[in-house]
């Protein structure tokens, strides 16, 4: 191998090429930025910090990232792009140096009940071709090991285009792993008819008790009244047995219904295509109670759980089954993996072996292949997403991280720094939206944006370095060397809650007694089973309000106001004072501007290219009738009321000709938890993480319960915001309730009145009390790693 030699040592001038260092954004007015302005350089590690709804997600996704992608996606065929989301320009005038952009966000993943781990990654994939290889007895090809693929077989006559066209008889077989009986989902389903219908009335009395199942008017209903299999006018129970048979089991058929041709399909099928076919996290709330009350889940008996059939869980590897394989920690796993030594498969292992070592790289080995997906948290799953970009070969490129410390415990988040400055180190941009201080000081450079929250927000308060920003005098700089204080005296419990011998997940027979009337936080590291305590164990009775992290469910048509219930109370007085119908002051109703059906713009397909939303000529972007606008209530119609904010709506309906004391006291919520910047008509799509966990809290404040359980409520929180969270644990607390806390955040385990700490580490290793007592006696302990990293945090 031979190399030129350079004789020219002088050093050379500086290429052209080498001056595009920086991303350039001229006048980005996404959202509520206000003409922001700022240069990013490019391989550093750039932080964006401010307080929540200050625009940091504004700018980094909705404007850098977003136009990365549309202008990459520009680069495929037409054809191709038909396939793809479309995606319009961002509010920018000059967005200059970009670079290919992967976005690594907090969106939960797989919807649907299939996922898992190991197929959400590449994992599954390639343990299923090295079973097919070296599996004893050998079943088929790969897709014998998967739990998404049936078993086929199929014969008959075929005609062959070719010559004379014959017919030849063709058989054709397809061997799959999918458990026949729970079809690859694990769990088999019991229903509670006494939760469908009520038999004591007939079809016609309405006997449906099915969420959106009407009598009069839905055709589903319809369906089965005039079937003819049934009589619609007798009570169910009077049923004779061929007419209960065909009513809750028959086989689909076509029905004719007022002129319509339609199918018939006995109940219980119904039922489970239209309910138990979905995830069950993704529906409304009110169809998911629906199903909780009337559907009971059992492991499924055939398979045991392991979703595949009996030909798959037989073929083994040494002792171990694809079942075994799935089921066991991923660290584990990947040792396994490391011993196996079989040259004709030998690229094959090398693959498995590295994306194995990068979960437990990543602080994820304590998770199983065959863990559903929809049960990741928001951190957890961003850290899964990271996966295949750790052992990448790209370089110059842009990743975007949403808060990659979400769910990490102080001993992980340096970890997860390293991840960050590995990626950085390897010539790539990095971009992170972040609030802990541990990142944002390893940063390069930091934007800080606000001064505020949503109006008071959208400009940048400070660009530069770590230092500059804790001179800068903004919140984010006042607020970055903050440490919370231990209490000197806490509250003392008014009682207790039990639990006994907790084994969900990797829970090892835990006992423990949980204070009530109290702050009470659990913490641990990720992993050591802290959701799994607490949310396995505590039971969701009428008296327990649970605030998890689970993604509130809205279209671009929900706001805070409807989400709140806070509208109900402002049409009816809207009505009342005006003498007409409440339906008239909804967007979505009587009310809704024709033209635009209620959105306030007109969206415009333009099929592979971007769509164009531009506002409604008619209502002027107000969403209403003009009729309707005439109508006012305190001097205000609708359409302003809307375009409050929460802060100034408390003003206006305390008192005075529009007091409403339901809506008021609402209102009062939502500013207690820091959102009286919201404008009461913000489409919920638009709002941050932390702003749509506050907006769940704010709403379930309003429940009667006595207990509250809290997962992890500083996510998406700035570290001046974290106080006014405290506070308001604090007035729950004071007004009798009992408050739960799922934490990794030293501030609130420091402002706690007991400590539960789970560990002493993740998966198998952890699942047991390594710590029970006050802040104070943790600190002086130091025993756990908790304990460490708070004695280090209050500075004892």
């Amino acid at each position: 191998m031979s190399s030129a030699r350079r004789t020219d040592q002088r050093p050379a001038a500086a290429h052209v090429a080498d001056s595009h260092d920086l991303i350039r954004v001229h006048g980005a007015r996404e959202n509520n930025l206000k003409d922001v302005s700022i240069e990013i350089p490019k391989r550093r590690l750039t932080v964006f910090t401010g307080v929540s709804g200050s625009g940091k997600s504004s700018l980094v996704f909705n404007t850098i990232a977003a136009e990365s992608q549309r202008l990459i996606n520009e680069t495929y065929s037409a054809f191709v792009q038909g396939f793809m989301p479309t995606l319009a320009r961002p509010e920018v005038d000059v967005l200059d140096g970009l670079t290919t952009a992967i976005i690594v966000d907090q969106q939960r993943m797989g919807a649907d009940p299939r996922s898992t781990v190991g197929t959400a990654t590449d994992a599954n994939a390639m343990l299923r071709i090295l079973f097919s290889r070296l599996g004893d007895p050998h079943i088929g090809p790969p897709s014998a090991y998967s739990f998404n693929t049936a078993s086929v077989r199929a014969s008959g006559a075929i005609t062959v285009e070719r010559g004379n066209k014959k017919a030849v008889k063709a058989t054709y077989e397809r061997t799959g792993g999918m458990c026949a009986n729970c079809e690859g989902r694990g769990q088999v389903s019991d229903i509670d008819l006494s939760q469908l219908y009520d038999d004591s009335k007939s079809l016609a009395e309405g006997a449906f008790t099915i969420p959106g199942w009407k009598s009069d008017s839905q055709w589903t209903v319809q369906v089965y009244a005039q079937s003819g299999f049934v009589d619609p006018d007798k009570p169910i129970r009077e049923y004779t047995k061929k007419e209960l048979r065909d009513f809750l089991y028959g086989e689909p058929v076509k029905v004719k219904v007022n002129g319509v041709n339609l199918t018939y399909e006995g109940l219980i099928p119904k039922i489970q295509k239209s309910f138990l076919s979905k995830d069950k996290e993704a529906m409304q709330p009110h169809i998911r109670a629906f199903v909780e009350r009337a559907v009971t889940f059992t492991t499924c008996p055939e398979c045991d759980g392991t979703r595949l059939s009996e030909g798959a869980r037989s073929s083994r590897i040494g002792k171990i089954s694809i079942a075994d394989a799935c089921a066991t920690e991923i660290r584990d796993l990947a040792e396994w993996v490391r011993g196996l030594d079989e040259p004709s498969v030998a690229p094959l292992l090398t693959a498995l072996r590295d994306t194995l070592d990068s979960f437990v790289e990543i602080g994820l080995g304590y998770l199983s292949l065959d863990r559903p997906a929809g049960t990741l948290s928001g951190g957890e799953a961003q850290r899964v997403k990271m996966i295949r970009h750790l052992g990448s070969s790209l370089t110059d490129t842009t990743y975007v991280f949403d808060e990659p410390t979400i769910g990490l415990h102080p001993h992980d988040i340096q970890r997860m720094n390293d991840l960050l400055l590995r990626l950085r180190d390897k010539g790539n941009t990095v971009l992170v939206v972040e609030h802990k201080p541990e990142t944002i000081a390893i940063a390069d450079h930091v934007v800080d944006l606000g001064p505020g929250a949503g109006t008071a927000g959208g400009t940048v308060c400070f660009e530069g370095t770590v230092e500059g920003l804790r001179a800068g005098g903004t919140v984010t700089g006042r607020h970055l060397d903050d440490r919370a204080t231990l209490k000197e005296t806490v509250r003392k419990p008014t009682g207790t809650l039990e639990i006994r011998d907790a084994t969900t997940h990797n829970l090892q027979g835990v006992d423990v007694d949980v204070p009530l009337g109290v702050l009470c936080v659990v913490t641990g590291v990720a992993g050591s089973g802290k959701s799994s305590l607490i949310h396995g164990s505590v039971p969701a009775g009428a008296d327990v309000v649970s605030v998890d992290q689970s993604p509130i469910k809205g279209s671009r048509r929900s706001n805070p106001a409807t989400y709140t219930g806070l509208l109900d109370p402002i049409r009816k007085a809207f009505a009342k004072a005006n003498g007409v119908k409440p339906a008239l002051f909804s967007a979505n109703s009587e009310g809704a501007c024709p033209t635009c059906n209620g959105a306030g713009v007109i969206y415009t397909d333009l099929a592979m290219m971007a769509g164009v939303a531009t506002p409604c000529e008619d209502c002027e972007g107000k969403r209403f009738q003009p009729s309707v606008l005439e109508y006012h209530l305190g001097g205000r119609d609708i359409s302003e009321v809307l375009a409050m904010s929460v802060a100034r709506a408390e003003e206006f309906f305390g008192g005075g000709q529009a007091r409403i004391p339901a809506a008021h006291k609402i209102l009062e919520r939502l500013a207690d938890v820091g959102l009286g910047y919201l404008t009461l008509g913000q489409p919920l799509t638009t709002l941050s993480g932390g702003e749509r966990q506050r907006l769940k809290l704010a709403t379930h404040m309003g429940d009667k319960g006595g207990v509250y359980v809290l997962d992890e409520p500083t996510t998406g929180l700035h570290l001046a915001d974290v106080e006014q969270l405290l506070g308001l644990l604090d007035r729950l607390v004071d007004a009798g309730k009992s408050v739960i806390v799922i934490e990794h955040h030293q501030a609130v385990m420091a402002h706690a009145d007991w400590i539960i700490d789970l560990g002493p580490g993740a998966g198998h290793d952890g699942g047991r009390i390594v710590f029970e007592g006050t802040p104070a006696d943790l600190v002086a302990d130091r025993s756990t790693l908790t304990g460490e990293h708070l004695a280090a945090y209050v500075g004892g």
